[in-house]
């Protein structure tokens, strides 16, 4: 069995701490085990590698994403999409990859969810998707979650009436969210949640893309990717195929989408600097900011302060800053394959230049690519920490204190020997994170490539430590 992990989302349900680079999923916001804070894709990722199925699994996202990614998991396979065209597009694109990697076309291919909040034994239910196939004769197998209340904020998958031998059922039809009392009427007749997942088989897929007109080949579906439509998996093939089968879950299931239903598993009342007094019941504080945040005699309210901005709001009525945020919006914290920015300041001047402002960190081991900007100049002040500053083909040492320009058409790239925070100061006509040609990425490519400039054996000695 093959698992793609879908990773999506516009970041607007939980802002300001979300934002179209950071999604839900990568909110460092649930406790482990250990009590250190950590992501729901973090704490999904540790899941899948408990079961035994890392080896097997691949994510699907978007490039805005891929960095974050990184830094949160390391080195995961993943499949990059060009840009966000809804679920079909993204199953399509991973099951072309899966196909060009040689895989097989009767291997079970399961999709799902790159956030589901569950207990472990969900990932042991996941293999019994495959047995589903095997044994129903279906094209398509989901797993439904048992439902615990009557809720209209999910859809509901309604099996065809009859015994569940085997352990499966066929589906009989799909209800979108419907109001609480159909709901009601619906788990009467043993219907369960749609929680996003569903397997089938490689060749499936593949017929599936042949019938739609479209290549099978990862790169030729990859040039035509924008062209594409926008539509989501369940409209485009799911909802017009009669022969599906649907397993039960029964475990602890839950989608963390808002900020009442992230709050309820959160663990901590508050993370960051602040305070709650003790008649602030069921009010929880998130702050990424320095500067404190006291909060008294507030109730039932969620407070969330981070470089995007600040929300407080009755839980209750926090789904509604979706709406309300404005669209657009530059992230002002980001975090990358090599660490993290935080934007300080933005300025425009009457001559058209901008200033930009961020103080950025740079983990222990980890490097910058070796770039060139185009229309800016930046200027680093080097804060903590120390490393090696690569410019031009020279290699420099550098250490808190140090303050390097970089002028436009200079190649560059910083590697931290021990964890690094600097504050640069980007200045030009045009201040954009477009605005740079690479070179090269790994640290390994440019070392070679400074081959010859009498600091390179020095520069390899020190990035053991």
């Amino acid at each position: 069995m093959k698992l793609v992990l879908l990773s999506g989302g516009s970041g607007k349900r939980l802002w300001p701490l979300s934002n179209d680079a950071r999604s839900k999923q990568f909110l460092k916001v649930l406790e482990n085990e250990r009590g250190e804070m950590e992501s729901m894709v973090q704490r999904v990722w540790g899941q899948i590698k408990g079961a035994g199925l890392a080896d097997s699994t691949v994510i699907a996202t978007s490039k805005v994403q891929v960095e974050i990614l990184q830094n949160q998991l390391g080195g995961v396979p993943i499949i990059v999409e060009p840009e966000r065209r809804d679920t079909f597009p993204a199953i399509a694109l991973a099951a072309s990859y899966l196909y060009g990697q040689g895989v097989s076309l009767d291997e079970t291919v399961c999709i799902l969810p790159v956030d589901p909040y569950v207990d472990d034994r969900f990932f042991d239910r996941i293999r019994d998707l495959e047995k589903a196939l095997h044994h129903s004769g279906a094209k398509m197998a989901l797993m439904g979650v048992n439902p615990t209340y009557p809720s209209s904020k999910y859809g509901y998958i309604v099996p065809e009436a009859s015994d569940n031998a085997g352990g499966y059922q066929k589906v009989g039809r799909f209800t979108e969210k419907p109001s609480e009392e159909r709901a009601e009427r619906l788990i009467e007749q043993g219907a369960l949640w749609n929680c996003g997942v569903f397997a089938f088989k490689l060749g499936y897929m593949m017929d599936t893309l042949l019938r739609e007109g479209m290549p099978i080949q990862y790169e030729e579906l990859l040039s035509r990717y924008a062209s594409l439509e926008k539509i989501s998996f369940d409209y485009a093939v799911v909802e017009k195929e009669p022969h599906i089968a649907v397993i039960p879950y029964d475990g602890y299931w839950k989608d963390l989408g808002t900020w009442n239903t992230l709050t309820e598993n959160m663990g901590l009342r508050h993370i960051g600097n602040g305070s709650i007094s003790d008649d602030s019941s069921n009010t929880h504080l998130i702050n990424e900011l320095d500067i404190p945040v006291t909060i008294i005699g507030i109730s039932d309210a969620i407070v969330a302060v981070s470089p995007d901005g600040i929300l407080v709001s009755d839980k209750a009525a926090s789904p509604r800053v979706k709406d309300m945020i404005e669209g657009g919006q530059r992230p002002m914290y980001e975090e990358r394959r090599w660490g993290w920015y935080r934007v300080l300041d933005y300025s425009k001047f009457g001559d058209g230049t901008e200033v930009l402002t961020k103080r950025i960190g740079l983990g222990a081991g980890r490097n910058l690519g070796y770039r060139k900007h185009i229309h800016r100049t930046d200027t680093w002040t080097i804060i903590s920490g120390e490393g090696i500053l690569v410019k031009e083909g020279s290699i420099t040492p550098v250490k808190a204190g140090d303050v390097v320009t970089i002028e436009p058409g200079t190649y560059h790239c910083l590697k931290a020997f021990r964890d690094m925070e600097y504050i640069e100061v980007q200045k030009g006509e045009i201040v954009q994170e477009e605005d740079f040609e690479e070179m090269f990425s790994s640290w390994n490519d440019i070392e070679r490539h400074c081959v010859g400039s009498g600091a390179q054996a020095a520069a390899s000695g020190r990035s053991a430590l």
